[in-house]
């Protein structure tokens, strides 16, 4: 996947878009969003303004950092993301102070949402979140598993979250699915050993380290996407002649 220019420092958050039940989790948003105005890292996220994902856009813009909203067409006709716990009002109204300096990028599909932001970011974040959350993380990780982009992932594990995920990687493992040198595509920040700390713990400034501790050129993708079916002579190589 071709990487954007602007896409040097700038970072994908992925998280809910309902709020969750444990302040630690809004918490870990704020941290996240602060620590990344303060390093003047752009933020690029899925474009709403509840839940996780409003709180973490909120404090990039109230911090006075860059945000890239992606968001498709269908959903902004709809009046933005859904909360997928609340009943009354379904829709996520965009409208967060500061709103006006989002930047928004409109696409067609959910499809084209996951590739802008890839290509836009030099990384990717985890926070608590949902179906869409769990599919995200796992499609960018694949991702560098599979050679398209070598970007880390790193997963804000507050009050032990992300445990599960961590858990079924290792089961896989075990199992004989995935190579024990993948399990570093995935970089869990544990946070304190004392969960009550987890509310005032500075997860911002440990994701960024740990974003940055990434080390290029050493997740051994399985392919060369640099070949292209335009080479006749390679398919005809693989495949026969057709």
């Amino acid at each position: 996947m071709a990487s954007d220019t602007s896409a040097k420092s700038a970072v994908a958050v992925y998280c809910g878009s309902s709020i969750g039940k444990y302040k630690a989790f809004s918490a870990a948003a704020r941290s996240l969003g602060s620590a990344l105005a303060a390093a003047d890292r752009p933020l690029v996220y899925g474009g709403g303004s509840n839940g996780i994902m409003g709180v973490v856009s909120g404090s990039v813009l109230e911090n006075g950092g860059k945000v890239i909203g992606v968001i498709p067409h269908a959903m902004i006709a709809a009046g933005g993301e859904k909360d997928k716990l609340r009943n009354d009002d379904p829709k996520v109204p965009l409208t967060e102070v500061g709103r006006e300096k989002v930047e928004t990028i409109l696409v067609d599909s959910m499809h084209d949402r996951k590739v802008e932001m890839a290509r836009r970011v030099n990384g990717f974040v985890g926070l608590p979140g949902g179906f869409g959350t769990f599919e995200e993380v796992l499609e960018v990780t694949t991702w560098t598993q599979l050679g398209i982009h070598d970007k880390p992932v790193v997963l804000l594990n507050v009050l032990s979250f992300w445990e599960p995920l961590r858990t079924l990687v290792r089961s896989s493992i075990d199992a004989g699915f995935i190579k024990p040198a993948s399990e570093r595509l995935i970089i869990f920040v544990d946070g304190p050993k004392d969960k009550e700390d987890h509310e005032s713990y500075d997860w911002g400034k440990a994701a960024l380290e740990a974003l940055d501790s990434w080390e290029r050129g050493r997740s051994n993708p399985l392919f060369d996407w640099s070949i292209k079916a335009e080479d006749s002579r390679l398919r005809k190589e693989t495949y026969g002649e057709i």
